[in-house]
């Protein structure tokens, strides 16, 4: 394959991206109400989490959104009110699952407080996906198969890390923790990776909500000698794939949507280079 900036695989490359761009950008549930955290905006809450968080102390709900504050004189700081929201909702059954993992809330720029993971899409909350996009010297993509247990494109294929920043960590930091998970790269094989980028801002309906979410990437070329292993049982195989391969399996939809976007945007940049 002549993978010049000139060629029609970059052409090919670009339709899919920009197609797979109108995929990923998608109107609010309908339903959904503005949720705003401490007087700012920071979400869309689906009518069925609306329902479930009518009466809580600290949400007060109007019909045209739902508002999330602290009760300072009743001693409810705002992250407990925001605890109190995630259990209620867990047992009005709109989460997918627990992971009792914290994310920040983040509301117009800012952080707010932290929330458990799985109240973030019932509520629409910005999340922050950090991905890191490995070569080898000789031109092939490091990819993941997911377990075949993820709750989530369970076997489908993804980048060779990704993950979303937990409460607190920088983006450097989340990518750092979730190569040594996944791919059990320690941060010394990293040195020459790219400064992590944003691609774009997900909007997207799914099961349980509504998924706003920051796409980022790092790049990087691994040494001869290393070798990605798993190490946190969430992947069931990795493996070095030709361009040609890693398109052709593009065209066949093994990947997630998710690492798709960011496979897509690293091809195209190569390319143009």
């Amino acid at each position: 394959m002549n993978l010049t900036p000139s060629s029609s695989f970059l052409a090919a490359l670009t339709t899919r991206f920009q197609a797979l761009q109108q995929r990923i950008q998608q109107l609010p549930p309908a339903g959904a109400r503005p949720l705003t955290v401490a007087g700012r905006v920071s979400g869309w809450v689906t009518a069925r989490a609306t329902l479930a968080l009518a009466g809580l102390p600290g949400v007060a709900i109007t019909s045209e959104a739902v508002h999330i504050h602290a009760l300072v004189a009743r001693g409810l700081p705002l992250n407990q009110v925001l605890e109190t929201v995630a259990h209620t909702l867990k047992n009005a059954g709109c989460l997918r699952g627990w992971r009792n993992e914290l994310l920040d809330v983040v509301g117009e720029g800012q952080v707010l407080g932290v929330i458990e993971r799985a109240a973030l899409r019932p509520l629409g909350m910005l999340t922050r996906a950090v991905h890191l996009n490995a070569w080898t010297p000789d031109g092939r993509l490091w990819v993941a198969r997911r377990s075949a247990t993820k709750t989530t494109d369970p076997d489908m294929l993804d980048t060779l890390v990704g993950g979303l920043a937990g409460a607190g960590e920088s983006l450097d930091t989340a990518l750092l923790r979730e190569s040594y998970e996944e791919a059990g790269l320690a941060p010394q094989v990293l040195g020459g990776r790219t400064p992590v980028r944003v691609i774009t801002r997900m909007h997207r309906h799914l099961p349980e909500g509504y998924q706003v979410e920051d796409a980022l990437v790092s790049e990087c070329v691994l040494d001869a000698e290393v070798r990605p292993v798993n190490q946190d049982g969430e992947v069931s195989e990795i493996m070095a794939l030709d361009i040609e391969d890693v398109w052709a399996r593009i065209l066949a939809d093994e990947f997630t949507l998710e690492a798709e976007l960011v496979v897509l945007d690293s091809l195209m940049a190569r390319l143009r280079v």
